[in-house]
């Protein structure tokens, strides 16, 4: 029987799938079956990997368990790329289509670049979706059919361009259509199973959370988005993210649902639909600027002078600055996997503007503490507070952590729960414990250099040396 195979990477979900919506109409007109599998390297199946990789596996596990749940039939595959492939090729032989939503970037579009010369050598043929963002790179040009490099002009053109409807599948007919194939149905599953029971247990995943997440969301905190979502302390943030990068929604589905939303939440709404343009406008960046993830888009600072000083990375990356927000950031997204936007812009601006480090060194940290990491976003967050990329605040722009600490978490909650040595110091010392007197530090049963560092760097310095540090370029 001629067989589809549908290729699952990224895209952990059954609604509105582009790939798998087009492999079922391909097997309605053809009479044929359906092949669903997920390939791992086995390389990535340990209980060392990192909070990104746990998070992804935890999520593809619940998928398998989905589609077992509904009688479909989905297969782990282990091995190398072009291993997996040839063991497709000689026990399923009957597949003549591979469909798969694309990657534009990085590792991603290399590895399809290479699956799809393995496809045709093997003469079988591919159909390739964009299916990642509400538009891809492509799609967003200028009239002279240039990128776009500032985001407003972007967004605007962005906003005028009509998006695709949400796809609806029918469970029932993919239940039927997805064949089981014994030979292959348990190879890398029992791997997959053991090394996701060794992560901590979490609720925030797969398709059905985020459903509810979106709904919650619309219902409780859309209407608020633009005033609360600055706010760490305030649970006033989508928490989509993670669900968008694991592709358990899609955002097709977030951007729709939000959409058809009435009342009083007009300025929250533009909000939230500018945020899903930037997650397109970083990856149409990240498209122009290929190199991006290991060089500066603006190639006036290529040769800028970063410090190296592994000392102070360490005290970034454990939350032991001496700024409270920064630290009480950092240890959020150790604990977490996961950082409120607003704290990812102050511990960047911190490690680049007052520590003078390379911004590189966060963007990889970052990428393996983030749940939701995108390249895309990622990379160019960085090289924006780091002042090196396209559309970047400038260089001149440092943010004061007491003062961004005092605007956006000024009871000092957010820090209080993310920092308990300084649970106890008083709201007026909460944003610059190292002002408190002995007598006061001894009330708040906190010893500035003891039990909480003092700033290993002064602000008001560091700014100077950054700025001239750029104005050398």
């Amino acid at each position: 029987m001629k067989t589809a195979a549908v290729w699952f990477r990224r895209d952990l979900r059954l609604q509105d799938h582009t790939a798998l919506s087009n492999a079922m109409k391909w097997t309605e007109k053809n009479d044929g079956r359906l092949f669903l599998f997920f390939q791992v390297n086995p390389h990535f199946l340990s209980d060392s990997l990192d909070k990104r990789h746990q998070y992804f596996f935890q999520t593809l596990y619940l998928f398998m368990k989905e589609c077992e749940s509904k009688n479909i039939a989905f297969h782990l595959l282990s091995g190398e790329t072009d291993k997996v492939f040839t063991t497709l090729k000689d026990n399923i032989p009957e597949i003549e289509m591979f469909f798969f939503n694309e990657d534009e970037t990085g590792y991603g579009k290399k590895r399809d670049e290479e699956v799809m010369k393995l496809i045709h050598d093997k003469n079988r043929k591919a159909y390739t979706s964009q299916d990642h963002f509400l538009h891809g790179a492509l799609e967003v040009k200028k009239q002279n059919g240039e990128f776009y490099k500032v985001f407003t002009p972007y967004y605007n053109a962005w906003r005028k361009l009509d998006k695709s409807r949400p796809l609806q599948i029918n469970l029932k007919t993919l239940a039927e259509r997805a064949g089981r194939f014994e030979k292959l149905t348990s190879d890398g599953s029992r791997e997959l199973e053991e090394t996701a029971g060794d992560f901590e247990k979490r609720e925030d995943i797969g398709e059905a959370a985020a459903l509810k997440t979106l709904k919650s969301f619309t219902s409780d905190k859309l209407e608020d988005y633009h005033k609360k979502r600055d706010l760490p302390a305030v649970n006033g943030t989508s928490k989509l993210s993670r669900y968008l990068k694991t592709g358990a929604i899609s955002p097709r589905t977030v951007y729709h649902y939000i959409s058809q939303i009435e009342g009083d939440q007009d300025s929250g709404k533009e909000t939230f639909v500018k945020e899903l343009a930037w997650r397109d406008f970083y990856n149409m960046v990240y498209v122009q600027f290929p190199n991006s993830a290991v060089e500066e888009a603006d190639e006036r600072y290529h040769k800028i002078n970063w410090s190296r000083n592994n000392e102070r990375l360490k005290a970034w990356c454990d939350g032991k600055t001496g700024y409270p927000i920064v630290d009480a950031g950092m240890r959020q997204l150790n604990a977490e996997g996961w950082m409120h936007n607003r704290l990812r812009m102050i511990t960047a601006s911190f490690l680049t503007k007052d520590y003078l480090l390379d911004w590189r060194l966060g963007e990889e940290y970052f990428a393996k503490k983030l749940v939701d990491y995108e390249p895309g976003s990622n990379i160019g967050g960085w090289q924006g507070a780091a002042s090196v990329g396209t559309d970047a605040v400038p260089y001149f722009r440092v943010f004061n952590p007491v003062t961004q600490s005092k605007r956006f978490d000024p009871d000092g909650e957010y820090i209080r729960k993310y920092v308990p040595e300084l649970k106890d110091v008083d709201a007026q010392f909460i944003h610059e414990p190292w002002k408190m007197n002995d007598d006061q530090q001894k009330r708040a049963n906190c010893r500035i250099g003891e039990d909480y560092p003092a700033p290993t760097v002064e602000h008001g310095e560091q700014r100077k040396k950054a700025i001239e540090m750029f104005k050398g370029m």
